[in-house]
């Protein structure tokens, strides 16, 4: 039997002129130098059909003209670099402790970046993303006519992310909340430009686009604040798992039945590596460091002080987390072989006591030899990862599809 292809239509036109602009912009966002010569060599598209791909992606903004190349063959030809002066991509974390707005360009380069301490526990969802709104509200102001593209909410908790919904945060006591529209009514955005997704899988994501580690494409993030969870980079994409909840490390049955988890069950991983944990191994209530008011990394950076000055009951303390992190780590490493086992957050921020309690537990419980070549890294992102990690998402997004950003008109104003 004979088949015959169909005459191709407009929405298929429009799909795979979608595609080679993807191409063309995703081709230029590498270390260059691109002209429009070489992205043709590149890509394999005709010269032609590149220079009308480089004029409508010059029209939206997302690509500029630099210098004329010199030395090369032939005529000379214009460098194109992406445009980091327009769009901008946000990721807004709310934890237990603290709210914290990113902005970045479509470069990856951070444009603006703002932290408030604030005790969320203590306040309900709506009250919250008031906070929030107040917050993206006020970076928002500072971007002048640059357009936000996207916002993403980095949330901890298990998020349905095809509708913007907590299922269950624990240790922010959330459940089935509507994160997206609440904050979708706060801010001048529409729901449609708004996503939330797991605060630790956005903090792998960030680690695997920006982070110290960048581009291992074998990666395990473990990361603490008050909760503690993770993200899983397999093959250079997320594990997400059948419903986009996994991650949670931080509910591993790994410590003793006698510490009582937020979410109600007992002998959880980060019930006793938490922040809450670590603070109560070193300090006693009334001290400072438990102030939730105060700045997170000013009290962290106080721990580290106090056991550089000898404290014994800090020492003792931090190296206790370090051998329970180290233990829950080799099943971790037993389970997914990462080349990179990267530790963030409150881990980060004490890894110079926390590394070689880390390193002896971990050998002595992961079964392949030396860890199965498994690499320990620290952070450097600190804090900031979940953030970057959804601003990160934003500009992925943009990367596979160029049309979502509309032609720059300069009488169009501010699209917020």
């Amino acid at each position: 039997m004979t088949t015959t292809s169909a005459a191709v239509g407009p929405i298929d036109q429009a799909l795979v002129r979608r595609s080679h602009l993807s191409q063309v912009l995703r081709t230029a966002a590498r270390p260059g130098p691109w002209s429009r010569a070489r992205i043709a060599a590149e890509t394999g598209l005709t010269r032609a059909t590149v220079s009308s791909l480089v004029a409508d992606l010059i029209k939206r903004r997302l690509l500029r003209e630099g210098a004329v190349e010199r030395g090369g063959l032939g005529r000379p030809g214009q460098l194109l670099a992406l445009d980091p002066d327009h769009v901008a991509f946000l990721g807004v974390e709310i934890n237990v402790d603290y709210l914290a707005c990113h902005v970045l360009d479509l470069t990856g380069a951070v444009v603006a970046s703002r932290t408030v301490s604030l005790d969320v526990r203590q306040l309900d969802p709506p009250a919250t993303m008031r906070r929030v709104g107040n917050l993206v509200k006020s970076v928002v102001t500072g971007l002048g006519e640059r357009p936000v593209q996207s916002l993403h909410l980095a949330i901890p908790g298990m998020i349905e992310t095809t509708v913007g919904r907590v299922a269950y945060a624990p240790n922010l006591q959330w459940r089935n909340v509507d994160a997206v529209d609440m904050l979708a009514a706060e801010v001048n955005l529409p729901a449609t430009r708004i996503a939330a997704d797991n605060e630790a899988n956005l903090a792998a994501l960030a680690e695997y686009a920006a982070g110290s580690a960048a581009g291992t494409t074998e990666l395990v993030l473990v990361t603490g604040e008050v909760g503690v969870g993770g993200g899983v980079i397999s093959g250079g994409g997320l594990m997400r798992g059948a419903r986009g909840y996994s991650g949670e490390f931080g509910h591993m049955a790994l410590a003793d039945p006698s510490y009582l988890c937020g979410c109600g069950r007992r002998g959880c991983w980060e019930a006793a590596i938490g922040l809450d944990a670590i603070l109560a191994r070193v300090s006693e209530p009334g001290d400072p460091l438990r102030d939730v008011t105060q700045d997170l990394s000013s009290r962290l950076a106080e721990v580290v002080a106090r056991a550089d000055r000898g404290d014994v009951r800090t020492l003792e303390g931090l190296r206790e987390v370090g051998l329970l992190l180290g233990r829950g780590a080799a099943a971790l490493v037993n389970a997914f072989n990462p080349e990179v086992l990267m530790f963030g957050g409150t881990f980060a921020a004490l890894s110079v006591h926390l590394e070689v309690p880390i390193t002896d537990a971990l050998l002595a419980h992961a079964i392949a030899p030396e860890a199965g070549g498994c690499r320990i890294a620290f952070s450097t992102l600190g804090f900031n990862a979940a953030g970057i990690g959804g601003a990160q998402v934003g500009i992925e997004l943009v990367l596979a599809d160029p049309t979502s950003v509309p032609p720059f008109r300069p009488s169009m104003g501010v699209r917020r």
